[in-house]
């Protein structure tokens, strides 16, 4: 094999890996494949920014000579590609293993191809530096371009996560899951998400959850459900089950239920909405639970103190399995007091928790006492 030692042929190698499609399609590959959240991003997204700074690098690696400082080169591609990453909400850390991931892969390609040429391993040394150097400038301006992309368009990026935020949760035909994952707003592996619902707005929402403003409350979607520790004091969260897109409006007007009965009872803290499940399916049915309240308790006048005071420890003993102890460590009170006053409602109402058995007799009578005190405070 025959050693070249002049740049000639380093410069063809080089020009050559710049105009080769093929290599442009193995360094995007080698991007996603080391980065997944590029994954999400279509390969034409990415292999335009590879091809782009491919060019770009040709004159800094071919005359060397006669190229300045390697930040004073054109290194516009690799800004855009850091802007357009912020706006799609790809994360810093997941575009730099990108970023990282296909230098790496051409310093292979640049390698193997220079041996192939003949070159001599002094110049490949020399190239090899001459990669570092560039690389490690174009991730300073990646990083750059990111940064400008966060600081002076974050309303443009929430107005585009809005609009899909509003057409996922009250649209009849729900976003690609490609724009969504643009946006920022990610699924899980299987493609589905969690809709979070929360109010008051949380000054810091759990991770990897993208939220909007939305009828009064905080609503997001995210790829997993939130631990207790990330959520705020303040605020009550509820969360649903993982779901696919087309499930979605309808998990949102249920979470929003929940919220809006928990802020009325003064819950705060992270809730499944399946806590809510015999709260919001009686919530749809006023009239009955009118009839219900007026059948089990229509001899308690919601006026009286001592009334509201029986519902009260009626309640609290059904919410505590019918256990005289719990109801009173509940109440702190004695659990004579609650004997007591179960037997007062008894003697009032003519009727007794005691009567009948089964489920749905606790349940009626949850539901006429959860009723009638709601309607009480009202009055």
């Amino acid at each position: 094999m025959t050693v070249a030692h002049g740049p000639e042929a380093v410069t063809r190698v080089l020009r050559g890996m710049a105009a080769d499609a093929q290599v442009c399609v193995e360094l995007a590959a080698a991007a996603r494949s080391r980065s997944p959240g590029l994954g999400r991003l279509t390969e034409e997204a990415t292999r335009s920014h590879v091809t782009a700074m491919l060019r770009a690098a040709d004159s800094w690696f071919t005359a060397p000579e006669r190229t300045g400082p390697v930040d004073e080169q054109d290194f516009s591609a690799a800004l855009l590609l850091g802007a357009d990453r912020a706006v799609q909400g790809v994360p810093m850390t997941v575009v730099l293993r990108g970023v990282q991931a296909a230098l790496a892969r051409a310093a292979e390609i640049v390698v193997d191809r220079c041996r192939s040429a003949g070159v001599s391993d002094r110049a490949l040394l020399s190239v090899v530096l001459r990669l570092q150097e560039y690389g490690a400038a174009m991730e300073r301006q990646v990083i750059h371009g990111y940064r400008a992309a966060e600081h002076e368009a974050p309303r443009a990026l929430d107005s585009v996560r809005t609009r899909l935020l509003h057409q996922a949760l009250l649209g009849e035909v729900p976003p690609p899951h490609e724009e969504l994952a643009r946006a920022g707003i990610r699924a899980d592996a299987a493609g589905r998400y969690h809709c979070l619902v929360a109010a008051p707005f949380p000054a810091a929402g759990p991770p990897h959850a993208v939220t909007v403003a939305l009828d009064g409350r905080a609503v997001g979607l995210l790829p997993r459900r939130p631990q207790a520790a990330q959520v705020g004091p303040q605020a009550l969260v509820v969360v649903a089950p993982a779901a696919p897109l087309a499930e979605l409006p309808a998990l949102y007007r249920l979470c929003a239920q929940a919220v809006d009965q928990g802020r009325g009872q003064g819950l705060t803290g992270l809730y499944d909405v399946t806590d809510f499940a015999a709260r919001i399916a009686l919530a749809e049915q006023p009239a009955l639970g009118a009839l219900l309240s007026r059948q089990l308790l229509g001899a308690l006048d919601p006026a009286d103190a001592f009334h509201r005071q029986l519902a009260r420890t009626a309640l609290a003993f059904l919410d505590n399995g019918r256990r005289l102890d719990q109801t009173a460590a509940a109440l702190f009170t004695h659990p004579n007091t609650v004997r007591y006053r179960l037997g007062r409602l008894r003697q009032i109402t003519s009727s007794s928790l005691a009567d009948g058995d089964g489920p749905l007799v606790t349940l009626h009578w949850w539901w006429a006492l959860t009723g009638w005190l709601e309607s009480s405070t009202r009055r």
